[in-house]
């Protein structure tokens, strides 16, 4: 790696997951995440992977196989990740994402790269070569994606979505030896989001960072902004033809700079649960107190930066993320959007249908759905009661006092 371990430790993959128990070291059972599960159906020849000389290779095969929209891709051009020395301005690495499975590849590059959420492992690392295979594999990468992984932004060992101060060739710059970052997530500023990734979409006077390059290394903080808000189109920028769509969606940019950090927040919280063997005395753990309470008010959206005006995407996951569910049966649910004040319409996390959030220790998950239910429930007339009921139709196994509670609303 090019940079030093103070930079990679907070941005190496901007967008990039990774999780690794915090405390001490626990068994850990056996790969359980999508990856994993798919490298046993290849080996077992239940599945394939197919490739398109000259369309992405085996890009839009993985993308099927896990069920990731195109339209999910957004584009980081700052030089961190494994394949640092083919990114640039002219040539971002391009990022696919679901609620489970990342996949990165940046055109010139050897490798495919892929992050997957195991319920109870946090993430696991993979990468695949992009050449034509008879036998395609997967490769662990555990040992080098986790050692960029480690910042206190991301509670240890974790994600994130970073922004930085990009020189005219994407590398990061550095100001009195230290680099100009921070991680990202809704409780951002606006105007503090996106520096090294590509934006499309509106977002009226509202100002990012993104879309622009420093017009210097020597003057790190003086950028040349010029056309670089609202935009609606990459193609003075890159040649689109070498990406499967035209768009780094701001809409999707949100979306996932929302669920790493909540997935930070879940995965943290359970290894060091597993690690104590942890039980229901959260007077005797003020650290364990203090980390549910901010996946609680995380979760909630509590802290959400508002938006001051409406913000618009220019590809089609807008429509095609609410798409996934569930609904209730009045046809909610928690991933419509707003984007007219804030990111989502409904103040509870999609993550809490996630696999990881029902794999927390029993004490810790009833707590918190316990913390965020009396939320929820005090909100009599707005969306976080509307959340509820959505919660009461669509959510599994939830605790008996929430199904009495949502069947008092008078509606139903």
């Amino acid at each position: 790696m090019a940079f030093r371990s103070e930079f990679m430790s907070g941005v190496c993959a901007a967008a990039w997951l990774a999780v690794v128990g915090a405390g001490p070291s626990v068994a850990q059972p056996a790969p359980n995440d999508p990856v994993s599960r798919l490298e046993t159906r290849l080996e077992r020849g239940e599945a394939a992977l197919h490739f398109h000389p000259g369309s992405g290779g085996y890009l839009p095969s993985l993308l099927r196989q896990f069920g990731i929209n195109v339209d999910s891709q957004v584009l980081v051009f700052s030089k961190t990740s494994l394949q640092q020395d083919h990114i640039s301005p002219q040539n971002p690495r391009a990022i696919y994402f679901s609620d489970t499975v990342s996949v990165g590849t940046v055109p010139g590059g050897k490798l495919l790269e892929l992050a997957s959420l195991d319920p109870v492992r946090g993430v696991v690392f993979h990468t695949l070569d992009v050449q034509e295979s008879a036998e395609p594999r997967f490769k662990s990468q555990v040992q080098e994606c986790t050692s960029c992984h480690n910042s206190v932004s991301t509670f240890g060992p974790g994600l994130m979505v970073a922004t930085v101060y990009p020189g005219p060739d994407g590398t990061p710059i550095y100001l009195g030896g230290k680099s100009l970052f921070n991680t990202t997530d809704h409780r951002s500023p606006f105007e503090s989001r996106w520096g090294g990734w590509y934006v499309t979409g509106t977002h009226g006077s509202q100002h990012h960072m993104g879309n622009a390059v420093a017009i210097d290394s020597g003057h790190p903080l003086d950028m040349d902004e010029a056309a670089t808000q609202n935009r609606r189109t990459l193609t003075d920028k890159i040649d689109v033809s070498h990406y499967l769509t035209a768009t780094s969606d701001i809409v999707a940019l949100m979306t996932l700079e929302h669920q790493t950090q909540m997935t930070n927040l879940i995965t943290s919280i359970a290894a060091r649960a597993r690690a104590q063997s942890y039980k229901p005395n959260l007077k005797s753990d003020p650290g364990m107190a203090a980390a549910i309470e901010e996946l609680v008010n995380y979760m909630l959206f509590t802290d959400e930066a508002p938006l001051r005006e409406p913000v618009a995407g220019v590809s089609t996951f807008t429509k095609t993320f609410p798409q996934r569910g569930p609904r209730d049966r009045e046809g909610r649910s928690l991933r419509d959007f707003d984007l007219q004040r804030r990111l989502f319409r409904y103040p509870v996390s999609y993550m809490i249908y996630s696999e990881s959030f029902d794999a927390l220790p029993n004490p810790i998950r009833e707590e918190i759905l316990k913390r965020v239910f009396d939320v929820l429930a005090a909100d009599e007339s707005g969306d976080g009661r509307a959340a509820l009921e959505i919660l009461v139709d669509t959510k599994p196994n939830l605790p008996e006092y929430w199904k009495t509670a949502g069947l008092r609303h008078p509606t139903r």
